[in-house]
């Protein structure tokens, strides 16, 4: 069974919005990616699915240099990533366009790609692993340098729409846990 983009299926899941930047063969680029995400804590490792539906100028980039750049996405930067989604790396200079129109970047202090000022988070990556998983290539990096912005929430990506993180729903209190606990003690498979 298929899930697809748009779908009722996909559009229950929430997810941030990874500004992807690298260099290479297709030039500075950058692409915003809904799947973008942190799978490792030792070694710091993040995952970024991109389309192969036609040779992305982000895979390509990727697999020569061997690196890449993830920004996720402030809630600030909602236009920001509608523009690197908008259109393909191969046929735009998407950098120039976007920091003719005002949006910023810097150099990459362990890697040759920009990476994108004022992001939630930046983290500067080195390919380790790519995989098929089906509509999407999957390339896995190993952060070299990570960047937090202190001021910055991310960007939420849901329904197709971008979202801003709202109320906090609290986590049962640790006397809550306690009792919960003693519950499933009862029933520890022996």
């Amino acid at each position: 069974m298929d899930l697809p983009w748009g779908s009722d299926y996909a559009k229950k899941f929430v997810t941030n919005v990874g500004l992807i930047t690298t260099t290479g063969p297709k030039g500075d680029n950058i692409m915003a990616a809904e799947w973008t995400h942190f799978i490792s804590y030792s070694p710091g490792r993040i995952a970024v699915l991109v389309g192969k539906h036609y040779k992305k100028a982000t895979g390509v980039n990727i697999r020569k240099t061997k690196e890449f750049g993830v920004s996720i996405a402030a809630t600030d930067q909602n236009i920001l990533a509608s523009l690197a989604g908008k259109v393909s790396g191969n046929e735009y200079d998407k950098i120039s366009a976007l920091k003719e129109l005002g949006f910023k970047f810097y150099k990459g202090k362990k890697i040759k790609a920009l990476m994108v000022e004022g992001a939630c988070l930046n983290v500067e990556l080195k390919l380790v692993k790519i995989l098929d998983v089906g509509s999407h290539t999957m390339f896995i990096g190993e952060a070299l340098e990570a960047t937090p912005n202190p001021n910055k929430e991310p960007l939420a990506y849901h329904q197709n729409k971008y979202w801003h993180i709202g109320e906090n729903i609290h986590k049962p209190s640790q006397e809550e846990l306690a009792k919960m606990n003693d519950v499933f003690e009862k029933h520890r498979k022996k």
